[in-house]
């Protein structure tokens, strides 16, 4: 075998290796922004959930809050700006505007959802209320559900992240149409530190 054919053969397997190796790169970006894109959905799921629950505890509340009709109309503006953010986010997820977009209408939401827990602690009727109990405890529950789901989605959009801005992918990362990092879903941290205790 001559020179030239073993250098040609050389050759080709780096050209081969060069290439599998490309492919793998370009595998490990979609599956990383695949699992935070999942991760996603799983918080939207959340939030919907909480979004669809909030008219109800306002129906429930409004009966005995009647002339707290400011915090109850600041409840349902901030709820339809958090579906709006919502839908934002779920067409482009991990979109940093859309998820900083996001984590501010969740904040104003989780304010004026506490403003009316805090004023229907004034209400002992609606304290007892057997509707305003079941609905309350699956807001809460909600809540832990939004904040795990949360976790999960920060911990893939991270290592989405930190795998995209190492070297080799860095290098090849734009041209797989990965040249953007993916957001991160922050809520304040006052917030996320502990869900809303509704103590009845």
């Amino acid at each position: 075998m001559s020179t030239s054919v073993i250098v040609l053969i050389v050759l080709a397997g780096i050209v081969i290796f060069g290439f599998m190796y490309v492919i793998g790169i370009f595998n490990r970006l979609v599956t990383l922004r695949n699992r935070y894109q999942n991760g996603f959905a799983q918080i939207e799921v959340q939030l919907k959930r909480r979004h669809d629950l909030i008219p109800n505890l306002v129906e429930t509340v409004k009966g005995y809050m009647a002339h707290e009709r400011e915090t109850l109309e600041a409840v349902i503006q901030a709820r339809n700006q958090a579906v709006g953010g919502l839908e934002q986010a779920s067409g482009n997820p991990g979109d940093p505007e859309a998820m900083k977009n996001l984590g501010g209408a969740e904040r104003a939401l989780s304010g004026a959802m506490g403003r009316l827990l805090a004023l229907s602690e004034a209400y002992p009727d609606l304290k007892a209320s057997q509707n305003m109990q079941q609905l309350t405890e699956e807001l809460t529950s909600t809540e832990n559900k939004v904040s795990f789901s949360r976790q999960a989605f920060n911990d893939a959009v991270t290592e989405y992240n930190t795998y995209k801005q190492g070297f080799p992918p860095v290098t090849f990362a734009g041209m797989f149409g990965h040249s953007q990092d993916a957001g991160l879903l922050e809520f304040d941290s006052e917030a996320i530190a502990e869900p809303p205790k509704v103590e009845f």
